[in-house]
C-alpha cells in the first residue's frame, strides 16, 4: 500500500478504526481557511441562494463551493487516505460541521454507514479536519476503539432538535462511555475514521466556534446496496469500475450549472438517506 502513513499508523487504523492526529495544514493555513469560510457566511447570509447557506455547508458543499472541493483534493489528505484505501479515491461528500460557542448541539452515538446505501463496506473512510481548536469543552468527537469490527448495529430515530444528525439517529445498543477516546485536534490536524466506527460528540461549552470540514472518501470499486446510481468526484487515480456517476469540481462559486447539478444529486440523496424514517426529515439538522 502506498501513501504517507507509516505501517504502524495503518495497523492502528485497522485495529482501532481510527487514526489521529495527522497534520493536513499548518495552523496559519487553517486560519486562512476559517477566514474564507466566515467570509462566505458574511457574503451569503441574505437568502440570495436557492437553499440556505447552511444547507450547502452541510450537504455536498464540494459541488458548489470551490474552496471545499480544493480542500478535498489537498495532497496531504489524499496521501493519508491512500494509505488506507489505495490509489484510487473519490469524494462522496464534503461537509462543514460548525458548533457555535455555548451551544447544546450534539451528535449521538452512531455509525456513519447506517443510512448511506453502502452496506458495511470497508471501501470508505472519513477525514475529519479541524479548522478551529477542537477540545473536550468545544465538543470533540469520541470514538470507541475497535467498534468498527462489528457490522452495522440497530439504530433508532430520536428526532431530537439538539442532535445535528438528520433523524437524530442513535445506536440502539448500550455504549460504555468509559471506553471512549477523545478526538482532540489542533487547527489543521485531522483524524480518519471508519464508517462502522461508534462515534459521537458533545455540546460546545467553549467561547469559540468549533469548525470542522468532514470529507467522505470512497473507492471506485465500492458497490452500493441502494437502488439507483450515486454520485462521486474522482480526486486521485482512475475509475475503471463505473459504479458511480462521476462529477467534476465546481468551476465557479455557486454557478448556475453547479446549482442545478446540486439539486439533481440532492433529490437522489434524499431518497436514499431518508429511507425507513419514521417521519419526514431533512438531510441534516441545523
Amino acid at each position: 500500500m502506498t501513501g504517507s502513513l507509516t505501517n504502524e499508523e495503518i495497523e492502528t487504523y485497522h485495529e482501532d478504526g481510527f487514526i489521529k492526529p495527522i497534520v493536513a495544514f499548518s495552523i496559519e493555513d487553517a486560519k486562512a481557511l476559517r477566514d474564507e469560510i466566515e467570509a462566505l457566511e458574511r457574503d451569503y447570509s441574505n437568502g440570495q441562494l436557492p437553499h440556505d447557506l447552511t444547507h450547502y455547508f452541510r450537504v455536498n458543499g464540494e459541488l458548489v463551493i470551490p474552496l471545499l472541493a480544493k480542500v478535498a483534493q489537498t495532497k496531504t489528505i489524499l496521501d493519508a487516505m491512500e494509505s488506507i484505501l489505495g490509489p484510487n479515491l473519490m469524494v462522496w461528500s464534503c461537509e462543514l460541521f460548525i458548533k457555535e460557542p455555548q451551544s447544546e448541539k450534539i451528535v449521538t452515538w452512531h455509525q456513519d454507514l447506517t443510512y448511506w446505501g453502502m452496506g458495511g463496506s470497508d471501501l470508505q473512510a472519513s477525514a475529519w479536519l479541524a479548522i478551529s481548536d477542537v477540545t473536550e469543552a468545544s465538543g470533540c468527537m469520541r470514538f470507541v476503539p475497535g467498534s468498527h469490527k462489528q457490522q452495522l448495529v440497530p439504530h433508532k430515530d430520536t428526532f431530537d432538535e439538539d442532535n445535528l444528525l438528520s433523524r437524530g439517529q442513535e445506536i440502539a445498543v448500550d455504549v460504555d462511555e468509559n471506553d471512549a477516546v477523545l478526538d482532540i485536534l489542533r487547527p489543521g490536524e485531522m483524524s480518519i475514521h471508519h464508517g462502522r466506527m461508534f462515534h459521537a460528540s458533545g455540546p460546545n461549552h467553549s467561547d469559540d466556534r468549533r469548525i470542522a470540514i468532514v470529507i467522505r472518501y470512497v473507492t471506485p470499486d465500492l458497490v452500493r446496496d441502494a437502488p439507483g446510481s450515486d454520485y462521486a468526484m474522482l480526486v486521485r487515480g482512475t475509475d475503471s469500475c463505473k459504479n458511480w456517476i462521476n462529477v467534476a469540481p465546481p468551476s465557479i462559486l455557486f454557478g448556475q450549472g453547479e446549482l442545478e447539478l446540486y439539486d439533481q444529486i440532492l433529490k437522489y440523496k434524499e431518497t436514499v438517506l431518508s429511507a425507513g424514517a419514521e417521519k419526514e426529515s431533512g438531510l441534516f439538522n441545523a
